[in-house]
């Protein structure tokens, strides 16, 4: 069974989910790679995250005379982002979309904030491009086009598995 999630995300949305649960979500998600979650901490977000989906992705993204275009996004590495991403989950965020396993400091914020961390298959960039509805905003173009935050208009983005959920269950043990 696949659940479509409505992004923002309301913590009634979440409570039935476990690992191994495939989601989609649609509304809006926003990539951010580990330097945008460092500054995250050290400025605060630049649009409103509470109830946010955030993407581990570095897009490649075309710019032309109408503005920007996703050529692809995929999955990096979530386990980069583990010095951040506790304290970002406790800004409001209620679901992380990555790439493998992430750390306890994680599961624990997870747990405390009712929220998921949803894997994306790596190798399915062009898949999930066609998800990609419009690109809303671009905040911190000055870290590079791939560690930028892009917020993104998506429509039935996935599928994701539930790889964290907020029991603390892990499919990563």
């Amino acid at each position: 069974m696949e659940k479509n999630i409505k992004v923002p995300v309301k913590n009634e949305d979440l409570t039935d989910l476990k690992i191994g649960d495939v989601i989609t979500l649609t509304g809006n998600i926003i990539t951010a790679r580990d330097q945008a979650h460092k500054r995250i901490l050290e400025q605060g977000a630049p649009l409103d995250i509470e109830g946010a989906a955030i993407f581990h992705a570095g897009p490649i993204i075309s710019k032309d005379e109408n503005g920007y275009k996703m050529v692809a996004v995929g999955p990096t590495t979530s386990m980069r982002m583990n010095p951040y991403q506790s304290d970002v989950i406790d800004m409001g965020p209620r679901i992380v979309i990555g790439k493998g396993g992430m750390d306890d400091t994680v599961r624990k914020a997870l747990v405390k904030n009712n929220a998921l961390y949803v894997v994306a298959t790596g190798g399915c960039a062009a898949l999930y491009v066609d998800a990609v509805e419009e690109i809303e905003s671009v905040d911190w173009l000055d870290l590079g086009m791939p560690e930028a935050m892009w917020n993104l208009k998506v429509k039935d983005f996935g599928p994701l598995i539930v790889a964290m959920d907020s029991d603390g269950n892990s499919l990563y043990d």
